[in-house]
């Protein structure tokens, strides 16, 4: 009997040494533990999602997939090389709660369909993403991806910008994006836990694991709903939230205060837009910049940003477009001050389409 045990036990240990070195080789020899433009431990979170989500507002109740691809991206599977323009930006860029075709992204598609403009814009917003973000972006995804040169950038940015330090400038910010630190910004591409970032670097880098997530990822989503009521928030309506218009703005604030008051967060603000102008060259895009406004309106601070992009995209010959300038705000553009609804999302498209309409044409 002892015979018995211990010959089963030797052969259960050889076997298991065979598949131990079996999956060994396959993982050397197919594996990306050797690939310089493998994502690592960066993107993990927004790769590979697929999630069932019910969307309801004031007229209809619709299900749908929150689907981020394989390459990072919202919407279906496509490559790199055949993206021909994507918009980056935060959380209301992402709007992951709303069916693609309410987004900003989706009505700004729509647009270019129905005046027939070959182009479509491919989202690659990110909740909570800044300018800062954006840049540990390029490094960290962008550039890792094969063949990837859309035409045009757009960069819907400012307001997560305010949620940087008056006095973050390109040094420090890179220094922490090497650390994994200041995520909330970043947009969370590098996981804060260093233990989670050991473990997310061997997963991506498993061609084993790698595979049995895409299979996950396309035959088995996950099955809970996430519910999201898109009607206008109740608390925002009730806060009664005035607009301030830019022409009030404008007549409330001097360029004295603006740059005694924020001259450090506009000089830091503009250095990051250099950089992203630089980074977009790099790849061989048009970058254009996009400015934005909450239910509030022209805020001193986010005026003070949005002025000064504009007046320094003239001065540099940037391509730019005033949103928050040509936006006449209404309450029910935003469900809870911050995000668009619906109809904020599909005003905000028709206004970016008809200046982007004339890059176009300037540009063909």
């Amino acid at each position: 009997m002892i015979n018995y045990i211990n010959s089963t036990l030797k052969i259960l240990f050889f076997n298991l040494m065979f598949l131990l070195l079996f999956i060994f080789i396959i993982e050397i020899f197919f594996g990306y533990w050797f690939d310089k433009n493998n994502f690592g431990p960066y993107m993990r979170e927004h790769r590979m999602k697929n999630q069932k989500i019910e969307y309801s507002d004031a007229t209809e109740k619709k299900k749908f997939y929150y689907r981020r691809n394989y390459y990072g991206f919202r919407g279906k599977d496509i490559e790199p090389k055949d993206m021909e323009a994507i918009i980056i930006g935060g959380s209301v860029i992402d709007e992951r709660h709303k069916p693609e075709e309410y987004t900003i992204t989706g009505f700004l598609n729509q647009n270019l369909k129905d005046n027939n403009v070959d182009l479509v814009i491919t989202n690659a917003g990110i909740e909570a993403m800044s300018s800062s973000g954006i840049i540990h972006g390029f490094n960290n995804w962008f550039f890792k991806l094969k063949d990837f040169s859309p035409k045009f950038i757009l960069f819907y940015i400012g307001n997560n910008d305010l949620s940087l330090g008056p006095n973050d400038t390109i040094e420090k910010i890179i220094k922490r994006h090497k650390k994994g630190k200041g995520s909330q910004a970043n947009g969370h591409i590098l996981n804060p836990d260093n233990l989670e970032v050991f473990f997310d670097n061997l997963k991506t880098r498993s061609i084993l694991y790698d595979t049995a997530r895409i299979f996950k990822f396309k035959y088995l989503p996950r099955k809970n709903f996430v519910k999201f009521d898109g009607k206008v928030d109740q608390n925002y309506l009730e806060a009664n939230i005035k607009f301030k218009s830019y022409k009030v703005a404008s007549e409330e604030y001097s360029e004295k205060f603006i740059k005694r008051k924020y001259n450090k967060r506009i000089k830091n603000y503009l250095d990051r837009i250099d950089l992203l102008y630089k980074l977009s060259k790099q790849l061989g895009s048009t970058p254009i910049f996009i400015t934005t406004i909450q239910s509030k309106g022209h805020l001193d601070n986010i005026f003070a940003l949005n002025t000064s992009l504009i007046k320094h995209c003239s001065a540099k010959k940037y391509k730019c477009i005033n949103l928050a300038k040509k936006l006449n705000g209404k309450t029910e553009y935003w469900y809870d001050g911050v995000h668009s609804s619906k109809k904020g999302s599909e005003k905000i498209a028709k206004i970016i389409y008809e200046d982007f309409y004339k890059i176009l044409n300037n540009v063909n």
